[in-house]
């Protein structure tokens, strides 16, 4: 399929400019989907867009799901979410975006006072091992996270890390990773400046995850493009 013809739409619903879709929009555009980007909390956000896009991606940020009353974005967003898990359409939620995903299935989401910051491996159990996640078993990925999700009634649970045992899960045709899959390791120095507050605060060297990006992220963004291109196999509707 030419990305020069895109007869997909796939919204991007961005909460900070620098974690967007990554090494995920080229992926996208081809498989013939025109790409468009909602800032949350900057534009209006359109219901009838959210429930129309063939794909739906919630990417992450450093605010917390539970923050309605300070980012009121945050509940009309939820709200148009729920309406469209509740129809079943493909929607891929990241870190913050999968927290939203799963409250919206009726999971807690709450801090741990603890983080997961820089690569390391996802373990993915039994049902992760048979699900689209395949590729990405024992494999390094990028985690910046400090709250975590339960997993929603009903859905499978697909891989754990020793600190964050609920890494990820899918219900439907819904997928939320905890962990980042799709921040390209080229322009990682945009997350390095962007998160210096917390690397400071948590007593974190931007040099090693600068190394770790260097060393894992280009045998990574082949998993992950492997990985989140079966799943999308499986859940596009037929064109």
């Amino acid at each position: 399929m030419s990305a020069s013809t895109p007869t997909r739409t796939a919204l991007a619903l961005r909460h900070v400019a620098f974690e967007d879709l990554g090494i995920l929009a080229p992926l996208l555009e081809e498989r013939g989907y025109r790409v468009r980007y909602h800032d949350a909390g900057v534009d209006e956000l359109d219901r009838a867009e959210v429930a129309s896009a063939d794909l739906v991606v919630v990417l992450g940020g450093p605010i917390g799901v539970y923050d309605d009353d300070r980012y009121p974005f945050l509940a009309p967003t939820k709200d148009a979410l729920s309406a469209r898990l509740a129809a079943d359409r493909p929607t891929l939620g990241i870190c913050l975006g999968a927290q939203v995903l799963a409250e919206a299935l009726g999971a807690r989401v709450a801090p741990t006072g603890g983080v997961e910051i820089g690569y390391a491996p996802v373990d993915l159990t039994l049902d992760g091992r048979t699900s689209p996640l395949s590729a990405l078993d024992g494999e390094p990925v990028l985690h910046w996270h400090g709250d975590a999700f339960e997993i929603p009634p009903g859905a499978r649970h697909l891989a754990r890390t020793p600190g964050f045992p609920h890494q990820a899960f899918s219900r439907g045709r819904a997928l939320g990773l905890q962990f980042h899959v799709e921040a390209d390791h080229r322009t990682i120095e945009r997350w390095l400046i962007g998160h210096a507050h917390e690397l400071h605060h948590r007593g974190i060297d931007p040099r090693s995850i600068r190394r770790q990006a260097a060393a894992h992220g280009p045998r990574l963004e082949h998993r992950a493009r492997t990985a989140i291109g079966t799943w999308l196999d499986e859940v596009e509707p037929a064109h």
